[in-house]
């Protein structure tokens, strides 16, 4: 039946209504850092650090999904520089991903160049930092993705989001720290402290006059976003006397669960949700190292802030009860316990079909002295640490980024012959192949994986008790995974295969794999360009504890990388 004039012209009008509320729900979000040297007083001393518009952390971003953010970077520091979104997807637009050699060239000293992406099919915490050596231990802030205006939560509204940035400081120049490390062929000097938004607390020398504080009402809840900043340790997090409710790890919503600690890798963030439920009182906060390999030196040391109840009495903060630096098994029933909400506004069950199997062992080795010119070769047995992934340690390029590369196919850049396999296998987590030399020495390179565009990948992360057994938290650039099954020992297909959960696994762009065990991840690698695969821990990053994927384009212009800006940085001088 034919609609009447008026009933055409109201449905117009609701059509009209619907695109403008679409078109004005997304945004361009604007905003500038200035990078440059800060003087400021940590642990009895003035310290010059690097920062963003001169505080540590560095500002906090506020988008919503759908939103373009532009943010334009002035690099005033003496160093190369540049900013990775942390588990933003950069769907079609990875140049603006960050990494430095993979996707770009550094942003030089005096320079400045400007980002800009979208941000779709996420919310949550995410996180910006530094990709250049180990700057990110002070440039770095939260990254906040809410709900677009006509959307809400799928749990209740929270009082009041917070975040919570946990990192880590040094008595020192960072860079200076890592380029003595490298220089030596040795591990790089540990932290002096632990922070909490900047601020080590109440438990380390001339610091608990500036200790963070959070003040709460009594029955409000708060979203607290806990954000893993450090650069080298994992932490457990509590507070004092309260529970906290998990809803979100990664910015990809999870089934509530309850929980009194939190345990965060470094790169990974937990939202949870805090109920001031106690007597009004002061309680801490409290993050202190998980730590998994044994007989090396950590930082054995305990940041606080204090949760502060309106109209309490003062009084000395209870302090809560940490587990030990070594309870793995508390950190892996945190871990484990985490599934994905098939309900939420984003959700994609896990691919069932697999094109790519791939099974990668992933730890610490060393390689020849004679292959570092004439550095010294303070490492075991009087080599040079090294990391690597199936034996090979990876080496970023110089002359030109790897994005670069593959959008204009310039060869010898990077070679597409990264293996699916270890090219030896052995008994993977026994610790008496520790320091064998029939298995423990790798060689530098720069080999990569090549993907189909929309191929479904699932990944075996094995660990190896090479040098010794750690937990190594493992980032994917460009993608969420979901997490299928994680487990001790060498991985058993037959056996192990069977825990996979293909219903509702929760997704993250950064797993640690447990220590002495594995992790089995799929995703689909329907965002062309290239994108690292590594490890978070940053004194094993420059050691080679990484790869690389790089995906194809897809058949139609709208699944086809762009060409880069035409500001982008190059690596030749200026």
């Amino acid at each position: 039946m034919a609609m009447a004039p008026l009933q055409v012209f109201l449905f117009a009008c609701a059509i009209a209504l619907l695109a403008s509320s679409s078109m004005v729900s997304a945004e361009v979000i604007e905003h500038s850092f200035q990078v440059q040297n800060l003087t400021i007083n940590r642990l009895c001393r003035r310290q010059v650090i690097n920062a963003v518009n001169g505080s540590l952390p560095g500002p906090t971003l506020h988008v919503r999904e759908g939103d373009t953010l532009v943010v334009h970077v002035f690099n005033k520091l003496p160093y190369d520089l540049t900013i990775h979104w942390h588990g933003v997807f950069q769907l079609l637009s990875g140049w603006a991903d960050g990494p430095e050699f993979a996707t770009q060239c550094g942003i030089r000293p005096g320079s400045s160049y400007t980002y800009r992406f979208n941000i779709t099919g996420q919310e949550g915490t995410l996180w910006w930092h530094a990709h250049v050596s180990w700057l990110r231990a002070t440039v770095h802030g939260a990254l906040i993705i809410r709900p677009k205006r006509q959307r809400s939560y799928p749990f209740p509204k929270p009082f009041r989001e917070v975040p919570i940035l946990l990192g880590e400081w040094w008595n020192a120049n960072v860079v200076d720290v890592e380029n003595e490390g490298l220089a030596s062929g040795a591990t790089p000097n540990n932290s002096n402290a632990y922070t909490i938004n900047g601020q080590p607390g109440d438990l380390y020398p001339c610091s608990s006059n500036k200790t963070y504080k959070l003040k709460v009402k009594q029955g409000k809840t708060y979203l607290l976003r806990i954000i893993n900043a450090a650069l080298n340790n994992q932490l457990f997090f509590k507070i004092a006397n309260h529970n906290m409710k998990v809803v979100s790890v990664d910015a990809a919503y999870t089934n509530p669960y309850i929980t009194d600690v939190v345990v965060v890798a470094p790169g990974q963030t937990t939202d949870v949700l805090l109920t001031a439920n106690q007597a009004p009182a002061a309680y801490y906060m409290a993050a202190k190292p998980y730590v998994s390999v044994v007989g090396v030196p950590f930082d054995n040391t305990t940041t606080t802030g204090v949760i502060v109840y309106e109209g309490s009495k003062p009084s000395t903060p209870k302090m809560p009860i940490l587990p030990a630096f070594n309870d793995t098994t508390t950190a892996h029933k945190f871990f484990t316990n985490l599934t994905g909400l098939v309900t939420g506004p984003f959700w994609i069950p896990p691919p069932r079909q697999v094109d790519e199997h791939m099974f990668v062992t992933v730890g610490l080795g060393l390689i020849a002295c004679g292959e570092a010119g004439n550095a010294t070769c303070a490492g075991p047995n009087g080599q040079r640490f090294a990391a690597s992934m199936n034996n090979a340690s990876f080496q970023l390029p110089t002359k030109m980024s790897m994005l670069e590369a593959f959008f204009n196919n310039v060869p010898g850049i990077y070679t597409t012959d990264f293996p699916d396999q270890p090219s030896l296998k052995f008994d993977y987590t026994n610790p008496n192949n520790s320091f064998n030399p029939a298995i423990i020495m790798t060689t530098k390179s720069t080999k990569v994986k090549k993907l189909k565009f929309n191929a479904t990948v699932e990944i075996v992360m094995q660990n190896t008790a090479l040098i010794g057994v750690e937990n190594h938290p493992i980032h994917l650039h460009g993608f969420n995974f979901h997490v299928l099954a994680q487990g001790f020992g060498n991985y058993n297909p037959t056996i192990d295969s069977k825990k996979f959960n293909l219903v509702n696994p929760q997704e993250r762009n950064t797993i640690a794999v447990p220590v002495g065990g594995w992790a089995v991840v799929r995703f689909r690698a329907n965002n062309p360009g290239v994108w690292l695969m590594h490890c978070h821990l940053e004194v094993h990053m420059p050691w080679g504890l990484a790869t690389a994927f790089v995906v194809e384009n897809g058949p139609t212009p709208s699944t086809k990388l762009p060409p880069p800006p035409p500001d982008l940085p190059k690596c030749s001088s200026p």
